[in-house]
């Protein structure tokens, strides 16, 4: 399993600085584009992701109510992977096939009480599941355990899709995330909010390297 650094930013100077800081440590990151409709809070305007000057690769997570519309104000060469909500207002085929053309992979965000039903049948065009483990939309929300249940049985019904999962990822939940199948889990607050980051992301590949063994 891998640890991806999350970035959730409010100001664009403090997206600028978590970039920063990110880079000492990591090659590529999760940045949150939020919409103040979607989920309560407001991300920096997502215009700043066009001047970013990044030796990082990242993905977007989109907590958005029209992400077809945003993502046609975010072009940056860095940007790898664009994952959007399957709650979201939305055609989802339409938007998957223009980010394909764009060259960027696809991932669908699901939140904590979506069941697999609502995302089985677009599961085949998708390169990523991610699947959030708070009520999305702020730092330091409370880990919702009961979602492993849901990724387990997606990690055995989607063999060839990535599975992630994001929110309230901590030292001692990590167990959990690799008995359920987890590729990837994308942690924020944890590794941005408190002390030094780098240390902070080294004590969660630590951590990895213990209980992978």
């Amino acid at each position: 399993m891998k640890i991806v650094p999350s970035i959730l930013a409010e100001k664009p100077e403090d997206f600028l600085l978590r970039i920063k800081q990110a880079e000492s440590f990591t090659d590529y990151v999760q940045i949150d584009l939020m919409d103040g409709v979607f989920v309560p809070s407001k991300s920096f305007p997502p215009g700043e992701i066009n001047l970013l000057a990044t030796a990082l690769s990242f993905e977007l997570h989109l907590m958005c109510e029209d992400p077809a519309s945003l993502m046609k104000l975010v072009d940056n060469r860095r940007l790898k992977k664009v994952i959007y909500h399957i709650e979201a207002v939305a055609d989802h085929l339409a938007f998957i096939n223009g980010m394909k053309t764009r060259g960027l992979e696809v991932g669908l965000a699901v939140k904590p009480e979506t069941g697999i039903e609502k995302f089985k049948d677009i599961v085949e065009y998708l390169d990523t599941l991610l699947f959030m483990t708070v009520d999305p939309g702020r730092y330091g929300s409370p880990f919702k355990p009961e979602v492993l249940v849901k990724v387990a049985e997606s990690k055995k019904l989607f063999p060839g899709v990535t599975i992630s999962v994001d929110g309230g990822i901590s030292l001692d939940n990590l167990h959990f995330l690799i008995d359920a199948g987890v590729d990837y889990a994308c942690v924020g607050s944890r590794i941005f909010l408190a002390g030094m980051p780098e240390n902070n992301y080294r004590l969660f590949l630590n951590r990895l390297h213990e209980l992978e063994g």
